[in-house]
């Protein structure tokens, strides 16, 4: 227990004293820029979270660019030239890009349609009327029954 005091004691002064932790607006700048960016390497990683080193070089790029006044839009637009629209985590609306957003919809709706027709289909065709049965399986039937108890 008294150890326990102890180590209470001692961090109460760490906590205190810590200074605050300051972030630099660049490196926040170039996270924000590389988190819109796929890394080129990995699947479906965006650029801000990949280790592999062209996803480091890609980030080194974009902080020269930053520091050489370049907005998002134009850095982005660099890596969408040299990589296509594939480097997008968001992909554009227009051109091939526009298949992305509306392909899953269309195909959605085209299901949708397929099976309403087939249900129209199968509910449109009607049974067989049941066959009547003879004398003889209903003599069968009621022997059966009264042999297992009347149930």
């Amino acid at each position: 227990m008294r150890a326990f005091l102890l180590v209470c004691l001692l961090a109460v002064p760490a906590v205190v004293l810590a200074d605050k932790v300051s972030e630099d607006p660049m490196e926040r700048r170039m996270l924000d820029i590389a988190r819109d960016l796929r890394c080129a390497v990995c699947q479906n990683q965006p650029v801000s979270e990949s280790n592999a080193p062209l996803a480091q070089d890609m980030r080194a790029i974009i902080r020269d660019q930053l520091k050489t006044g370049k907005s998002p839009d134009e850095i982005k637009r660099y890596f969408v030239d040299r990589y296509g629209d594939y480097v997008l985590m968001k992909p554009a609306t227009r051109g091939f890009g526009a298949i992305v957003w509306i392909g899953p919809v269309l195909l959605f709706v085209i299901i949708g349609i397929g099976g309403l027709v087939f249900l129209r289909r199968r509910l449109r065709t009607s049974l067989p009327a049941p066959v009547a049965l003879s004398a003889e399986d209903r003599k069968r039937i009621d022997r059966a029954r009264r042999e297992d108890g009347g149930a």
